[in-house]
């Protein structure tokens, strides 16, 4: 219960600072994802041993950040970034409820219950901001939203499989509750350049 009082504490810090930060725009914007690149960069290279495979994240991380700031310069970034959020506590939430079968021996944490809440979730978000901007929602936009969340969990996943290779519990102790910043944007990371290029095809109906 400790361990949740502080979640909840540093997100309710941490969100509107974060929101404060990308709705700033201009030199904050480009402040606060410099901020959180160089901490991801430094987790993550406390986190692997091998040097290709620090190579590759850091390729891989400056792709993931270049596409959320391109991304953040639009409203449409609180989308990829709410359906990540949502698809997180769903599956907390559903997950602590429901518990059940693990989905894979990566993450033990993970369960198959928590893996619906997540989609559930998203989708009820969707709802909520289709609503909110007062648009229509077309199937692409649904379809859309379950690959995010598809993704953002996979790449909680992925981060999970790093950690359990490092034999570490959290990528940092920068964030109370939560552990490192890369726990904290695992999904994010992999979500943001998976909508980017989504978006490079005009997939979506505007």
């Amino acid at each position: 219960m400790s361990n949740l009082i502080k979640r909840i504490l540093s997100s309710i810090i941490l969100l509107p600072l974060s929101l404060y930060f990308i709705l700033s725009g201009s030199y904050y914007l480009i402040f606060f994802t410099l901020i959180c690149f160089f901490i991801s960069i430094y987790e993550w290279y406390k986190m692997v041993k091998k040097i290709e495979l620090k190579l590759l994240g850091t390729i891989f991380l400056i792709f993931s950040f270049y596409t959320f700031y391109e991304i953040s310069i639009t409203y449409i970034w609180s989308f990829v970034f709410l359906v990540c959020i949502s698809t997180d506590i769903g599956g907390y939430i559903f997950g602590k409820l429901f518990k059940g079968p693990r989905l894979t021996k990566i993450s033990p944490n993970k369960t198959y219950s928590g893996m619906i809440g997540g989609y559930f979730l998203s989708l009820i978000f969707l709802s909520s901001f289709m609503g909110w901007i007062n648009q229509k929602i077309y199937v692409e936009w649904f379809i859309v939203t379950i690959l995010i969340s598809t993704v953002s969990q996979i790449g909680d996943i992925t981060i999970s499989y790093f950690k359990r290779l490092s034999k570490t519990k959290d990528t940092g102790k920068i964030i109370p509750g939560h552990g490192g910043l890369l726990d904290r944007i695992d999904g994010m990371i992999f979500a943001f350049p998976f909508f980017y290029l989504i978006e490079l095809t005009d997939y979506l109906p505007q």
